[in-house]
């Protein structure tokens, strides 16, 4: 039934005014789209229509209303007009005008024409007889338009009449917001009933199906502004960016599941703030299964630990994702005790591989107890967690001397936008009930049972476990049931937010064996929450949740299993199981909080049924058009295919429809759960409906059909006229708005990726304007997002909307919205020059889009389609039912719904994985439509024209209605298809020989095809023409011009013996003809493509290819464009590619560079011995001159040779050039070694240097702009005045710096200061460390920068966009940032402050000459050092695959080292003339000869940093070991033991002679006492192009220049006379020395000083100083110029071949090289790692004060203390010193004068304590350890018979600790508090110090509070000092300290005690004590009396 409105025109308005109308009906509104500038008459002329399912009431009422439209202000009523629908129920047809009337329901002179039809129910199922209603008047194209612009679709079951205020508010706001766009928009995207019925008047915004027709039109459209045309299509057309069109994106194999190398490093640096007294804590760091632990740090409450754990995985990502990593501190556990938990901190794996660079560092782990939450913190753990996969390379930041960051608070270890306070919060998880379980026992058993118990039971016993964040809750075991009720929820308490990212629910089946699983479910907490400022808490449900995984069928041992566990991609559905999740953040102050975090699990109340939504009845069809490339395995049996949707049409165990009862039971649970339905939709008319069709049955399967062979390796299934269909009906809740939403948003997502592709390929190809299409995608964008909050802006009052439904529709509506405006207002920044910034903004965006669109609350099933042969399955395809789901509005229509798709089968699970899974198991073009069976009469509207239905047979009289079992196609098109296949390049090698043998072979529908074998390559041009005649499409002809059948093409490799191999697999699209179009420009001919060829997941080359499609009219072929006949003889009957196509060709010379050949490995155990380089490309070639001896001398003799060839002009179709490497054996015999093909020759073309450029200027001098400074220092200078970076603080601490503070003021004639250090202080390691410092600071300004960047962008895009609310701010977490960025600085400032001095200090930073640190080997800095000589590598063998891509290492079979050069002929004459113009070296002049040269190398090595641990321990004891060519060094003696961050310093020299030895290899080994030793990692560094580099890689330049002291210049060659061999090697003119330091090297002009002063401070004169200035500006002399290579240190990564692509740690080195034949170079520098310089810190306690009173005195209950005070060094808590006891202090005062002697090893430089020290009585020696200075004091309280008290701590870091207070009154807490803001000392600067210090301990509620005062004196003495005063420790000599005085109560504690227990009990107890003596007398003289009582009496009776 429906009603429909078709509103024709409004008369006689008044004014001029744009117009719109509204019209209501129940309740539901409609708009007509705003016609502007009306003046008297609106011709509206729209037509309405309610699809309703109750019949019309005579009394309801129509009502109309138009308005003037206003953009700005609320729309203005004109008039009204009101209908009651008497008439029109009872005739169904009835026309009108009638005038409006106004508010005061007063007529109007304005009139209005409706046409107004009501069709009742004739008893169908929903079949219009859509006659009726096509011909509307008006209407150009005669095509009947549903309004989608309405805000409402056609079809909502909507609500009662009371909703119409809400709605119309909701409507109209929406177009004020979003203006123009949305109705332009609204115009546009009207749904369409045919592909063709475009209004001439939409030139703007087009859909991307008939991209070429509209690009034709558009050519016509006038006075358009060409950027705005945001059309994939006319950019398509006319640069030729191949779009999706041509190239369908389709991945064959599934990609989740398989299992990858992981590597998880964790570094425990330390601890601090443990709540607990005087603990000993340990560290354990727990992933998943695995446990480790750190050492025992005894009696300290913030252990310093600096270990590195590593973990290594095997496992598929998700899991390891999901793995929990959990630190956790345990008190005093030793082998006997499991010790007690402190507290833990948990995070997922997944969490720290999302954070950038996959890594936390440095950071602050925030301890809590899991079994009280309501403990608050229990300390911080300092760590760093690294997450490395294959292939991920993590920046460590560099390790040289980190400043301790002591600001915990700004540093947790929490990823961005997590809020640094966290709270508890509970978790439900409710779980109500489950249906569709299948059967999981075998039913041999169950007849067993039921033979004993006499019943039939369900053969399933489930139960569900919740697992989240490492806990897991499982609910009761419901025994044998397929539909179980629970009705329970699992309770978890974790910290909100948690850093885990998924709650696994699963279903298991509980089993007295062992339990399965039946299905696995994952909620990801970030997809039913939002963090923002209107963000809700995770909330989800109550709703169904689909789980998938194995068939059916019952197994014993089900090989998928895995899948139910899910990993991977499930094959069929398992179960649906109904739940809801919940937060609730804990208020831990109430009092009846449960404080532990266990896991409970409680029972919830039942929920209604109707609570999920409605049970609507789903309609799915299905028709098979076609079935081919069926694998030739499963050939020879007949196959069918099953579609199933849930349990529904599934063979083994399916429902086909619930029982009547059930239906109706679920129809009444529908009606009575909403009451306002009833009104709209009766329940008879739906009741009626299910009887209609009720013997319906669905048909889920087609006929079993024998394939037929389509060439060797597939078949296809002979559908030729006759197409099987297959339909099912199922039942579901009807959630179908989260999936529209959902589809809307994809479809935007599409499409914008389409266009970012077309984006990204106009840049790749270098076409012209890459901003115009980026400016078209965001300008769809835009609209698109305005589109979406108008359709989703319908108010739903649909039954079972969640609160998530609410929430996420909110969030979505304001991400979009806020989308579309910064899509517009990047759109308007987009400019050339921006363009790729622009285009990674807008990938995020598509991110968001992606992430937005995935909707977390299922609602139907996906469908499966399975095909079966021999009732196995085999090969399966999943659909997300969102994708085929119908809708009446076009956009939120799936996007594959009433289309024909290409569908590939694959094999299920782990089947799947590696080459079975590449191969097709069957392609088919599917036809699939979802729907409610009510919209049932759509479905058949998207197939290809030209078929009749071909029904069941049916007995009972039943309506036209059934849907047809078979399709019988009348039309068919022929067609000729022409594939133009050029060549292929970068093939996978897939011989043994490294190369392959391909051929390709084409499939199109049921036809297939062959081209050449080409042997021997893998860059094969076949330059073939495939014809295939007479191919037989089904359907209408413009469809398929619009989107023809897929192609696809296989390229295999031909072998002598066996199939042929796969090699990989494209697919395309053809560009189709129709009979009647022209064959010419434009379209056709088509142009040569490159198509991505895949393997599996992984590309395996590129096909240049063409296809054209072209249909075979009534003229047959003659009419078709001819095809030159075969004109190469040679080939036989070949098509060669025609002209047109086919590229064109100039001529090219290709120059090659012959230098020599490197590490060729041996072939067939034969080895190399007179090797020689074949080079080839496009059929012509030149080969080398042979190597005679490749041992003696393995470089060419002749060096340059040339030849001609033919290439296309354009650069991307170059062909490949291939390297081919033979041997040349005896008589004549040739065998290849390896090859290499060169795929891209564009970085050899050469380009003849631009005269015009100022490089080439001859006329005048340029004067170059000098700083003073190095370039280096440029950066950081600028940075300094800042005040922000550490560096400021780090004046105070190095050493050195300070030394050099006063400096050299001797200048002036002043005397030199006593304590000035001299220069002879500083060696290369302070150099190092200020570079150090350099090299931090600088990376920090770039961060610095970046971040600043992105938030003035940020900022212009909110200012732009004003209208943006401030809290929908595009950048999420930005507030934080800035936030934490204030902290930072901050903190910066007050270190500043009291470091002593503020920003001005900086003037006078000490001057420490400096290199370069790269973090990076130097190789990547400078292009791998190939500025003119190439490195190729030469491959044999097969490759590996997916997994074993990482062994390509294994197919090296050598290297080529030279060069090519290709140029245009003819080349001008300018070159050729030049002065001193070899010919015989052509491009390649001034080139150094070849022969081999004598080298010293010297290498250094610095040091090693996070190297993977070797041994058990979790440590290595590493030494070096250097390589060669044939000589080794083993520094195996001096090996470093159990250290990952080893210091080397150590220099190594070899001789070498290149080119035989050119490759070093520095490895790093771990030391073992038995067995051999363990390689950690290895790094190869190739001499040879370092050495004959133009950067001269040979001896970095240093900063300055020196003759003496650590800066000593190394190179035996002098500056003047390095610059003097380059300018004449360069053939410059210079350098001219002038007066007054000026220097000219060509036309530049360097300025510089002309002194220098030797070891005796004597002035020189010199031009070094200038000759380094040129040589360090090199880069900007003219022509020649290019950077020179500093004084530096490389930082290179270490491998090791058996985990390949994961680091195993960085080494830190350089090498320099010096000919032999030059004067040598002085000895090595001295690097060997500084020693630690020995101290002694003497303490001297003088007096303690306020120290808290512990005991309570026994008979006087006065509080007193026995006080004693504990030192020691962090780290020798073994070596700890306590003072005596100051006896029964009444006040907490105590006197001492006791001294502690503390002596220590320090380095100055790191500011580490060193200790060595044996690890346990096992250790072999000692270990280093390296330890911030701190000293700790305690005070104790003394007991004599229990365990002393621990009353109060304080430690001082002996670098930066507070200034003691001068009297103990103003010594307080804030010193220990506030430590930041106080003015810091450091006992190596001061020496000496004195005052007072607190004492501070944790009270019951973790406060800090006072607990004594210290008064104490730090002296600090050098070793030497020392000896020279030494003193004694206590009070012993020499150097004795006077006795305290303290009062006598405290001497003599025994003797006291009894004075003063006489004269305390005496005086308060004595008659007590009288009585109790005289009670006392009395018992014993009754126990006498007693006692001899009875003998007494004995002797008096007897008389004795």
């Amino acid at each position: 039934m429906a009603l429909l409105v078709h509103l024709k025109m409004v008369r006689d308005l008044r004014g001029k005014a744009d117009r719109i109308a509204k019209v209501t009906f129940r309740g539901l509104s409609f708009y007509t789209r705003v016609l502007e500038n009306c003046e008297d008459e609106a011709r509206f002329d729209e037509m309405f229509r309610w699809p309703i399912a109750s019949r019309v009431d005579e009394n309801e009422i129509l009502e109309l209303q138009v308005f003037n439209y206003s953009k700005i202000f609320t729309n203005r009523v004109i008039g009204t007009f009101r209908m009651v629908l008497q008439k029109v129920a009872e005739e169904g047809h009835l026309e009108v005008t009638d005038t409006l009337i106004d508010d005061n329901n007063t007529a109007i002179g304005t009139s209005v024409t409706v046409d107004i039809k009501y069709t009742t129910m004739d008893g169908t199922v929903g079949v219009w007889s859509d006659g009726e209603f096509l011909d509307v008047p008006g209407d150009p194209e005669g095509t009947f338009q549903f309004e989608t612009d309405s805000l409402l679709s056609g079809h909502s079951h909507g609500s009662g009449s009371g909703v119409s205020p809400g709605r119309s508010i909701h409507g109209i706001p929406t177009f004020r917001k979003a203006g123009k766009g949305v109705f332009s928009a609204m115009k546009l995207h009207k749904s369409k009933s045919s592909r063709d019925d475009h209004k001439k008047d939409e030139p703007a915004t087009l859909d991307m199906e008939d991209l070429d027709r509209k690009a034709l039109r558009l050519g016509g459209v006038g006075g358009l502004d060409p950027d705005c045309i945001s059309l994939a299509s006319v950019t398509a057309v006319t640069t030729n960016v191949s779009n999706k069109r041509s190239k369908p994106d389709i991945k064959m194999e599934p990609s989740s599941g398989r299992p990858v190398d992981y590597q998880i490093s964790i570094t425990v640096v330390e601890a601090r703030q443990l709540v607990g007294l005087n603990m000993d804590p340990v560290v354990c760091v727990e992933i998943g299964e695995d446990k480790k632990y750190t050492s025992m740090k005894e009696s300290t409450n913030c252990p310093y630990y600096n270990e590195y754990f590593v973990f290594d995985f095997h496992v598929p990502p998700d899991v390891m994702f999901d793995k929990i990593l959990k630190l956790s501190v345990i008190h005093s556990k030793n082998l006997l005790r499991s010790g007690t938990l402190v507290g833990t901190f948990k995070l997922d794996v997944g969490t720290v591989y999302s954070q950038p660079e996959h890594q936390f560092y440095h950071k602050w782990a925030m301890l809590s107890d899991p079994d009280d939450i309501t403990a608050g913190c229990k300390g911080y753990i300092k760590c760093d967690i690294a997450v490395v996969g294959k292939g991920d390379n993590i920046k460590t930041p560099h390790k040289a001397n980190e400043t301790d960051e002591d600001d915990i608070e700004g540093n947790l270890l929490l990823p961005e936008g997590v809020p640094l306070e966290r709270q508890w919060a509970r978790f439900y998880v409710k779980i109500y009930r489950a249906e569709g379980l299948p059967k999981m026992n075998t039913s041999i058993m169950a007849n067993v049972k039921k033979a004993f118990i006499g019943e039939n039971r369900d053969l399933v016993d489930p139960y569900v476990q919740v697992v989240f964040a490492g806990q897991r809750g499982k609910t009761s075991v419901q025994k044998s049931s397929y539909e179980p009720i629970w009705n329970e929820q699992v309770v978890f308490t974790e910290m909100f937010p948690p850093l885990c990212k998924r709650i696994k629910v699963q279903i298991r089946d509980s089993d007295k064996v062992n339990d399965v699983a039946i299905g696995t479910h994952f909620i990801d907490l970030r997809k039913i929450a939002n963090d923002g400022d209107k963000g809700f808490l995770p909330t989800m449900g109550p709703a169904w949740v689909n789980m998938y995984g194995s068939t059916r069928h019952y197994t014993l041992i089900d090989e998928h299993q895995d899948l139910n566990e899910g990993l991977g991609e499930g094959v069929s559905f398992r179960a649906r199981l109904l739940i809801s999740v919940a937060v609730e953040i804990l208020d831990i102050t109430s009092t009846e909080i449960v404080s532990s975090t266990e896991v409970q699990v409680e029972p919830v109340s039942n929920i209604s049924e109707s609570a999920t939504g409605k049970i609507e009845e789903f309609f799915l069809f299905g028709s098979f058009l076609e079935a081919t490339m069926i694998d030739r395995k499963i050939g020879d049996k007949p196959i069918s295919f099953e579609v199933t949707i849930g349990n529904y049409g599934n063979q083994i165990d399916g429902v086909s429809k619930p029982t009547a009862a059930k239906k109706k039971k679920k129809k009444e649970g529908g009606g009575e759960s909403d009451e306002e339905e009833s009104e709209l939709i009766q329940q008879n008319s739906s009741e009626d409906e299910a009887d209609d069709d009720g013997d319906l049955v669905s048909v889920s399967s087609t006929p079993p059909m024998k394939p037929v062979i389509t060439d060797r390796n597939y078949f296809h299934l002979p559908y030729f006229e006759k197409k099987p269909c297959i339909y099912i009906k199922s039942w579901w809740q009807d959630q179908r708005r989260r999936l529209y939403n959902s589809n809307i948003m994809d479809k935007i997502a599409d499409k914008m990726e389409e266009g970012l592709n077309d984006v990204q390929e106009v840049i790749k190809t270098e076409k012209a304007y890459p901003e115009r299409r980026l400016r078209g995608v965001l300008e769809e964008l835009s609209t698109g997002c305005n589109r979406f909050v108008t359709l989703a802006n319908k108010d739903q009052n649909q039954a079972g909307r969640t609160k998530l439904d609410k929430e996420r529709l909110k969030s979505c509506m304001r991400e979009m919205e806020s989308m579309g405006q910064q899509a517009k207002l990047i759109r308007s920044q987009v400019k050339r020059n921006t363009v790729r910034d622009k285009l990674k903004m807008v990938q995020n965006f598509l991110h968001r889009l992606r992430f937005l669109a995935d909707e977390p609350q299922h609602s139907i099933p996906d469908v499966f389609v399975w095909m079966m042969s021999n009732n196995k399955r085999i090969a399966y395809a999943r659909i997300p039912s969102k994708d085929i789901l119908y809708s009446i509005v076009d956009e939120e229509t799936g996007k594959d719904c009433g289309k024909v798709k290409a569908v590939f089968l694959r094999l299920p699970g782990k089947k799947g994985f590696g080459p079975a899974g590449w191969t097709v198991q069957a392609k088919m073009e599917m036809y699939l439509w979802l729907g409610l069976n009510k919209q049932r009469k759509d479905f058949l509207s998207g197939l290809p024209n030209g078929f009749e239905e071909n029904k069941a047979p049916r007995t009972s009289p039943c309506l036209q209605s059934v849907p047809p079992i078979s399709l019988v196609y009348n039309m068919k098109q022929v067609f000729q298809l022409r594939a133009h296949m050029y060549q292929a390049r970068s093939l996978f090698a897939a011989d043994s020989s490294g190369l392959s043998d391909p051929f390709a072979r084409v499939f199109f529908s049921t036809h297939s095809q062959v081209t050449e074998v080409l042997s021997e390559t893998l860059c094969p041009t076949w330059d073939q023409l495939l014809v295939f005649d007479d191919v037989e499409l089904f359907g209408e002809a413009g469809e398929l011009r619009d989107d023809p059948p897929i192609i696809v093409v296989e390229v295999y490799d031909q072998d002598t013996v066996g199939k042929a191999e796969f090699i990989g697999r494209t697919f395309a699209k053809p560009i189709t003809k129709m009979c009647d179009e022209h064959y010419g420009p434009l379209r056709f001919p088509p142009q040569l493509e490159y198509y991505q060829i895949y393997r599996g997941n992984s590309t395996a080359g590129d096909l240049l290819a063409a296809f054209e499609l072209l249909q075979i009219g009534q003229g047959g072929r003659a009419e078709l464009p001819p095809i030159d006949g075969p004109t190469d003889s040679e080939r036989g009957p070949i098509l060669p590619v025609p002209m047109g196509i086919r590229p064109i060709l100039s001529r090219y010379r290709i120059e090659v560079l012959f230098w020599g050949l490197r590490d060729l490995k041996r072939v067939n155990l034969a080895q190399v011995d007179r090797p020689r380089v074949d080079i080839e490309c496009a059929g012509r070639g030149v080969q080398s001159a042979l190597i005679q001896n490749y041992k003696k001398n393995p470089n060419f003799s002749t060096l340059v040779k040339w030849f001609e060839v033919d290439l296309p002009e354009n650069e991307l179709l170059h062909p490949p050039l291939n390297v081919r490497v033979v041997d040349c054996r005896a008589f004549g015999r040739y065998t290849l070694v390896g090859s290499h093909a060169v795929t891209s020759l564009r970085r050899f073309i050469y380009s003849p240097p631009d005269k015009t450029h100022n490089n080439w200027a001859s006329a005048g001098d340029v004067t170059v702009n000098m700083d003073a400074d190095p370039s280096v220092r440029k950066m950081d200078t600028v940075v300094k005045l800042d005040a922000t970076s550490d560096a400021v603080v780090k004046v105070d601490v190095n050493e050195e710096k300070e030394e050099k503070k006063r400096k050299k003021k001797k200048k002036k004639g002043e005397v030199e200061e006593d304590d000035e250090t001299d220069e002879s202080m500083l060696d290369w390691w302070s150099k190092y460390f200020a570079s150090i410092e350099t090299l931090m600071e600088i990376l920090r300004a770039q961060d610095a920068a970046l971040a600043e960047a992105e938030e003035r962008e940020d900022q212009e895009i909110a200012a732009e966009g004003a209208d943006i609310k401030p809290d929908d701010l595009p950048v999420k977490g930005f507030k934080g940032k800035e936030k934490s960025r204030d902290k930072s600085r901050n903190k910066e400032k007050k270190k500043s402050h009291h470091a002593g001095e503020g920003t001005e200090k900086h003037s006078s930073k000490p001057k420490v000459d400096e290199l370069l640190v790269y973090n990076k080997e130097l190789e990547a800095e400078y292009d791998n050092f190939e500025d003119w000589l190439h490195t190729f590598n030469l491959y044999r063998g097969k490759a590996g695959d997916d997994d074993e891509a990482a062994l390509d290492d294994d197919r090296i079979v050598g290297r080529f080292k030279g060069s090519m050069c290709m140029y245009k002929l003819p080349l001008s004459e300018e070159i050729t003339r030049e002065v001193g113009f070899d010919p015989n070296m052509g491009m390649f002049q001034s080139i150094p000869h070849n022969d081999p040269i004598n080298v010293l190398v010297r290498i250094f090595v610095v040091r090693a940093t996070d190297l993977h641990p070797a041994d058990v321990n979790g440590k290595a004891d590493p030494y070096v070991v250097i390589k060669l060519g044939k000589s080794e060094l083993k520094d195996k003696e001096n090996y470093i033991s159990k250290q990952l961050n080893p210091v080397f310093g150590k220099a190594f020299d070899m001789e070498a002679t290149f080119p035989m030895e050119s490759m070093l290899t520095v490895s790093v080994y771990d030391w073992d006492l038995v067995g051999t030793d363990d390689l950690i990692g290895e790094t190869k560094i190739d001499l040879e192009n370092r050495f004959y580099s133009k950067h001269r890689a040979t001896c970095g330049i240093a900063n300055s220049y020196s003759v003496h002291g650590y800066n000593v210049w190394r190179d035996p060659m002098k500056p003047s006379q390095i610059l003097a061999k380059l300018c004449k090697e360069g053939k410059l003119d210079g350098p001219h020395y002038g007066p007054g330091g000026r220097v000219k090297v060509a036309n530049r002009v360097f300025m510089g000083t002309t002194e220098i002063e030797d070891e005796n401070g004597l002035k020189k004169q010199t031009d070094e100083h200038l000759a380094l200035t040129v040589l360090k500006h090199w880069e900007e002399i003219p022509r020649v110029g290019c950077k020179l290579i500093p004084e530096h240190v490389e930082t290179r990564p270490l491998l090791n071949p058996d985990h390949p692509g994961i680091e195993q740690g960085r080494i830190e080195m350089w090498v320099d090289m010096f000919p032999m034949d030059m004067p040598a170079p002085g000895p090595a520098i001295d690097i060997s790692p500084r020693k630690p310089k020995k101290y002694e810190l003497r303490v001297i306690i003088w007096n303690t004060d306020e120290v808290i009173l512990e005991d309570d005195d026994y008979f006087t209950g006065e509080k007193s203390s026995d006080i004693f005070v504990r030192g020691w060094l962090k780290g020798q808590q073994e070596d700890k010193q306590d003072t005596d006891v100051h006896y029964h202090s009444l006040t907490g005062e105590g006197n001492f004068n006791w001294r502690f002697v503390f002596p220590f090893d320090y380095l100055m430089a790191e500011e580490k304590i060193v200790i060595s020290k044996k690890e346990s009585m096992f250790s072999w020696d000692e270990t280093e350890y390296k330890i911030p200075a701190r000293l700790t004091l305690q005070v104790w309280d003394a007991d004599h018979f229990s365990a002393d008290d621990f009353l109060g701590a304080i430690e001082l870091d002996l670098n930066r600790f507070p200034r003691g207070a001068k009297t103990a009154k103003q010594c307080s807490i804030n010193m220990v508090q506030n430590q930041a803001e106080l003015p810091c000392i450091s006992i190596f600067k001061q020496k000496r110090v004195k005052g007072w210090w607190p004492f501070v301990a944790r009270d019951e509620n973790d406060e800090m509070e006072l607990t004594g005062k210290v008064e104490a004196e730090l002296h600090l003495m050098s070793a030497e000092e020392a000896e020279k005063s030494p003193v004694g420790l206590g009070r012993n000599e020499p150097d004795p300290l006077e006795k305290p005085n303290r009062p006598d109560t405290s001497l003599m504690w025994f003797v006291n005690t009894l004075k003063s227990i006489r004269y305390f009990i005496w005086h308060n107890y004595r008659w007590l004590i009288l009585k109790a003596l005289g009670l006392l007398l009395l018992l014993l003289l009754l126990g006498l009396f007693l006692y001899s009582f009875p003998g007494y009496l004995v002797k008096k009776m007897l008389g004795a």
